[in-house]
């Protein structure tokens, strides 16, 4: 017999949460009717006094018109408008919180409401108040959809059956696993566990082993855990890359014929020196008029992968190549990515192309879009076309060479990496003087060697060459979006549409934000009057902060004020860029959406009808999905790598800012390498140290002093976790600025 069983056995015991479990058991057979003894089974409650229990509550119930007598001695939950359907957002403290567009505000969860709902499981909740003038929660009643049955964790077997502890901290039970279902996995490995089922009498969920990763703190075993953990392939089914080996290289006269020849205009391309795929090209001619005409040249993706193929498929379920710290993995086989779809120098490429004749001043007279074949002259690293602009021509530097050989450049390239360079620059000052925001964030690289240990940290800046590259890319992404999405008067028309959109920024967040800034004397207000003025004093915080020791963590908190960028049939624009109309038409090598881009646009070329909307809206929904899945893989494969880092830097004195304060510690962020730790209040011995949100600080309960976010701080690891990807700090000392 089980303990609960026996506790409601004693004489005279009031069962805890009766009202919550009768109407649960009510709600999950919402159009039926019990009766007490029905209901009492439901909940193993076998004695007298506790069916009494029952019977009395179910009455009170009545009376507050929470439940109704259907006939006599049988009663049925009463529909009220407190049920809602949305999504889980659990804690790692094993509660969770309840989202959903209809409310205000998130509903607060319990961990004993649950009812075996885990982390962004879609599904449907009651809303109530255990007391009076008490915040309202929510009770499971049915999970409508999970969001997912696999996780990753560690193996810990007995003699007959194991155990899965997951990884994620969300993830708040165990995952049992029988002994048939163990797959000869041996003890303390990392596995991928699947949730098959999850009896009613069980508080763990039970599974089956799918796949054997490897040794906990191995770098490939942690690597494809990070990947896995979120859903996402580090290697391609067999069918897929034999289906990719079919493609043939050769490019055919008939082919050909079917497109504009641009294979004589001089063209190049401009990517990360490290970079193998090359999904866009420059072209760059002088016209008689002296104007200039540059074409913005795409790979042809969708001609090599046709739809609901084999490929097609598998780019659709990945939606998009994931970059993590030490390698990619791309949306698309690597002999299509790398190689027959890559706009590689010397070769003969199928391209999609928007071509348009530009004046003096930036703007666009002319455009035309369709299919071509095209020839790359040239390949340059950022950093190469990056010296041409900044030595206006003159020098060019062999030790930027991607080679390491002496090379010449073309007078005729040089003269056109310096006119777009001038161009984009005038496009750009265009779209901020239109309300753009510019987030130039310092991005923070690993030097690695050959077995991927790092060696070395070093900051990727954004520069004029990037940014010539960006301007065009974004020229291209608008004039496509305005071409299918806007009728001639300027009106929208009813195409349907893949378009990027991103909405206005959350007021409350930026109040916040200010709030914060103030506290390091940036005091300049943001100004939330309307879109021009949050975006132009936004922008002046950014350019305040580019460079100081706090900015990556302003420039973070900046970002989460936003939006998120999304893919929608619907459009409302975009506002970051300042754009009506925005799609992605540049990168269908490593996005799915811009294959979709390149399909409707053919389709619209060739003088087709709207193609269905539903159809598309599925498509950017789960697009969008796989994109958000990618980027947290890519934060974890980050977050893991400075963790590595810094496990060879244990002796090692480092300023930081504390950029996070919580009732459980501080956050810093070391300000030569942006590794982020934690230093926890229990750890900090010279006072008493309680949590004050309204100062951002931790506050000494005898000095007052003040452990507040941005200050400066001396710190040294105290540990370093791997498998959890998390840093602990032994804080020095303060120090004042």
């Amino acid at each position: 017999m089980s303990k609960r069983k026996k506790i409601y056995k004693k004489k005279g015991n009031v069962i805890k949460d009766l009202t919550r479990k009768i109407l649960q058991v009510l709600n999950q057979s919402s159009s039926q009717s019990f009766n007490y003894k029905q209901i009492a089974s439901k909940l193993n409650i076998e004695d007298a006094n506790g069916r009494n229990q029952i019977i009395k509550k179910l009455e009170d119930l009545k009376g507050q018109e929470k439940v109704e007598e259907t006939e006599r001695g049988k009663f049925k939950v009463i529909p009220l408008s407190k049920y809602y359907i949305g999504t889980i957002d659990a804690t790692s403290n094993g509660n969770a919180y309840f989202i959903c567009e209809e409310l205000e505000h998130d509903i607060y969860i319990p961990a004993r409401n649950l009812n075996r709902a885990m982390d962004n499981d879609t599904v449907k909740i009651y809303l109530y108040q255990r007391k009076k003038n008490s915040r309202e929660e929510g009770d499971v009643v049915e999970i409508v959809k999970r969001a997912k049955t696999e996780f990753v964790g560690v193996l810990q077997l007995n003699k007959n059956f194991g155990f899965v502890i997951p990884d994620d901290p969300k993830m708040y039970a165990d995952i049992f696993i029988p002994k048939n279902k163990l797959k000869d996995a041996e003890h303390g490995v990392k596995v991928l566990a699947k949730i098959t089922e999850w009896p009613d009498n069980s508080k763990n969920p039970f599974g089956k082993i799918k796949e054997i990763l490897g040794k906990p703190g191995d770098h490939n075993t942690e690597i494809h855990s990070i990947l896995l953990e979120y859903g996402l392939p580090y290697k391609f089914p067999e069918k897929v890359e034999h289906e990719a080996d079919k493609i043939s290289l050769e490019i055919s006269e008939n082919e050909i014929a079917k497109r504009i020849d641009m294979r004589d205009d001089l063209t190049f391309t401009i990517d990360p020196k490290d970079a193998k795929d090359f999904d866009d090209a420059l072209s760059y001619k002088v016209l008689e008029n002296g104007n200039y005409e540059i074409g913005i040249h795409i790979a042809d993706v969708s001609h090599y992968v046709q739809e609901n193929t084999i490929l097609d498929n598998e780019a659709y379920d990945r939606a998009t190549s994931v970059y993590l710290v030490d390698r990619v993995v791309p949306m698309l086989p690597e002999v299509l990515s790398n190689g027959v779809c890559s706009l590689r120098p010397n070769e003969e490429k199928l391209t999609f192309s928007a071509v348009f004749e530009i004046d003096q001043k930036g703007h666009v007279l002319n455009q035309w879009f369709g299919r071509t074949v095209t020839y790359s002259d040239k390949r340059f690293a950022y950093e190469e076309a990056q010296e041409i602009i900044e030595s206006k021509g003159d020098t060019v530097s062999k030790d930027v060479s991607i080679t390491g050989e002496s090379y010449k450049v073309q007078p005729e390239i040089v003269e056109a990496i310096l006119k777009l360079d001038e161009l984009a620059k005038k496009l750009r000052k265009k779209r901020l003087s239109a309300g753009a925001i510019t987030f130039d964030r310092v991005e923070v690289k690993f030097i690695l060697n050959e077995e991927a240990e790092p060696q070395g940290v070093y900051f990727k800046e954004s520069k004029d060459a990037n940014k010539l590259i960006e301007e065009f890319m974004l020229l291209a992404n608008r004039k496509v979006a305005e071409f299918v999405g806007a009728n001639k008067n300027g009106t929208a028309s009813k195409k349907t549409f893949v378009y990027r959109i991103h909405d206005e920024p959350d007021v409350e967040k930026l109040a916040s934000l200010q709030t914060i800034v103030s506290k390091f004397g940036y005091t300049n207000k943001i100004d939330t009057k309307n879109k021009k003025t949050i975006s132009k004093t936004l922008n002046k915080l950014l350019e305040d902060v580019h460079g100081k020791g706090e900015s990556n963590m302003i420039e973070t908190l900046a970002v989460r004020t936003m939006s998120k960028a999304e893919y929608s049939t619907q459009n409302i624009g975009h506002y970051g860029l300042a754009f009506d109309y925005y799609s992605h038409f540049t990168s269908p090598i490593r996005r799915y959406p811009d294959v979709m881009t390149h399909r409707l646009l053919q389709h619209y070329l060739d003088g087709g009808s709207s193609a269905k909307a539903e159809v598309y809206e599925e498509k950017c929904k789960h697009s969008s999905e796989m994109e958000y899945l990618a980027s947290k893989a890519e934060r974890d494969s980050i977050k893991y790598m400075q963790v590595k880092y810094m496990a060879d830097h244990k002796d090692q004195e480092f300023e930081g800012v504390i950029s996070g304060v919580t009732e459980w510690g501080i956050y810093v962020e070391i300000i030569e390498n942006k590794c982020e730790g934690m230093v926890r209040i229990r750890e900090i011995k010279d006072d008493y140290y309680i949590y004050d949100e309204k100062q951002y600080a931790l506050v000494g309960q005898s000095t007052q002093n003040l452990y507040q976010l941005g200050e400066h701080v001396l710190i040294k690891v105290k540990q370093t976790d791997l498998e959890r990807k998390h840093l602990d700090f032994t804080l020095l000392e303060k120090i004042n600025k």
